[in-house]
């Protein structure tokens, strides 16, 4: 039976199913996150907040593309930590977490300094 993506089952041995479910596990809250990110931003310019519209509408780019890189960083981590698995290779590190964090904090001080300054 042949599974996608190939670069990664068809390397190396079957891993213990509760890693590979665990592993799946977190590409789904990684996809949350950047479901979660992407309507934060979607809320932030269609909520109206005494904020300039530059302001808000630079915040809430930012929060949309950080949840589109937590969305494809959860398809990237997946494949990497099932190819590490499958093969004895050591698991990956946190590839865009610390990114994610200063975007997120960033936006978040960018909507409360605009809202202590009007």
């Amino acid at each position: 039976m042949q599974r996608f993506p190939r670069s990664v089952f068809d390397v190396g041995d079957e891993p213990d199913p509760r890693f590979s479910l665990a592993n799946e596990r977190t590409f789904l809250a990684w996809l949350r996150s950047g479901m979660a990110l992407m309507a934060a931003g979607v809320a932030l310019h269609a909520v109206a907040l005494p904020l300039s519209t530059a302001v808000r509408l630079v915040a809430s780019l930012l929060l949309v593309a950080l949840g589109i890189i937590a969305s494809v960083n959860a398809w990237v981590t997946w494949c990497r930590a099932e190819r590490a698995m499958r093969t004895g290779a050591p698991l990956p590190g946190l590839s865009v977490g610390f990114a994610l964090m200063v975007g997120v904090v960033a936006a978040g001080l960018l909507v409360i300094a605009a809202l202590l300054i009007t």
